[in-house]
């Protein structure tokens, strides 16, 4: 069995945490308890550990172009000290990855990939990369936080003399002092709420962790694990790739059209996308509600009468909202809202309901 990887921070909550493995990571599932960490992130903040993600640096005088070959949304709309929600496709559409480009300049950007991707991510921009063009794996000298909740502007304002209120959303600022520590931080989140990521070298990871901490204790400040990270983006109904996004399933099929630009030009997997909203998608993904009591999992078949129409692809108790909600790729022609469906659970069908997503919007000050 292959050595599970870990974060500069290990040895901060190895001893604190119930640790798991994940996408390769040793990583704490949670500090005290799921519950309890998902609510300090809805009321008040909660600090990730998200080193185990990838970090990748293009640059040269060709990457814009490279990058906006390479990926769905339109790099040429993407401005300078800002971040971009993209994905990565194959030919035939399904999704190599979901992530995050930040544009530094026009010949420098970073790219943030999903932690079990890193390497296939890698070796997929080689393979495509052309001109003046030079792709760097940062990941391993690289540390990520995520201080997410309401309260986090005002806990980590008082780390920093930069102006966080001045930073939009998606936007971030390059170079800043935190404590003394030297960090990009970025506006943008994994949560449905307001918060920041932080990315620094790792040898200043445990620093400045402990010290956030220390400096959010009065404001309800808690270290969160995977565990609440999932049942927090679940709610807001942002992707997992592995559950939401895969090969095998496009984009379009995840309803994030919005991050796909068929009209910018040629890019990797348009033909298909094209195709696939000229016709129609086969398979939308929706939210369904418990009717019956019982939790949707992750694969548990989706019928209408005797009909298998598809497979809950996330699901659980939502802590904010009390109910038992699943995020489902069904048949397009079976995902009207309202719909009574079935989803197997453990042999027994319990009925269930397509109904509305996000689950759950932040509330707006």
């Amino acid at each position: 069995m292959k050595k599970l990887k870990r974060t500069p921070l290990h040895p901060a909550y190895q001893d604190k945490a119930k640790l798991t493995a994940f996408g390769g990571w040793e990583m704490p599932v949670q500090f005290s308890s799921i519950k309890a960490e998902h609510h300090a992130v809805r009321n008040d903040a909660g600090l990730f550990d998200v080193s185990h993600m990838g970090v990748v640096e293009v640059s040269g005088s060709d990457a814009k172009s490279f990058l906006q070959h390479l990926t769905t949304n339109d790099i040429d709309k993407l401005k300078r000290h800002k971040a971009q929600y993209t994905v990565m496709c194959y030919p035939d559409g399904g999704t190599v990855d979901d992530l995050l480009v930040y544009k530094k300049e026009d010949d420098n950007y970073r790219l943030v990939v999903n932690a079990a991707n890193v390497d296939k991510d890698v070796e997929w921009m080689n393979k495509h990369a052309t001109g003046n063009v030079t792709i760097c794996d940062v990941s391993s000298q690289t540390a990520q936080f995520a201080l997410q909740g309401p309260k986090a502007e005002r806990i980590l304002q008082k780390l920093t003399t930069a102006d966080l209120a001045a930073i939009p959303f998606f936007g971030f600022v390059d170079g800043a002092d935190v404590a003394g520590v030297q960090a990009l931080i970025s506006r943008s989140g994994y949560t449905g709420e307001d918060g920041f990521e932080l990315y620094m070298e790792s040898d200043d990871a445990l620093f400045l962790w402990e010290k956030l901490l220390q400096t959010g204790e009065g404001d309800g400040l808690r270290p969160c694990g995977l565990g609440a990270r999932d049942t927090l983006r679940f709610e807001a109904c942002l992707p997992l790739y592995g559950q939401e996004l895969s090969a095998s399933i496009s984009p379009l099929e995840a309803g994030i059209g919005f991050a796909v630009k068929l009209d910018k030009g040629s890019f990797l997997g348009r033909e298909a996308l094209l195709r696939q909203k000229e016709e129609g998608v086969p398979r939308k993904l929706v939210g369904i509600e418990m009717i019956e009591r019982g939790i949707p999992r992750s694969h548990y078949p989706v019928y209408v009468g005797e009909n298998e129409i598809g497979e809950v692809t996330s699901g659980t108790h939502a802590p904010t909202l009390g109910k038992n909600l699943g995020l489902a790729l069904v048949q397009s022609e079976y995902s009207d809202l309202g719909r009574e469906v079935t989803v197997d659970i453990r042999g027994k069908r319990v009925k269930a309901k397509i109904v509305e997503t996000p689950f759950y919007k932040r509330p707006r000050p």
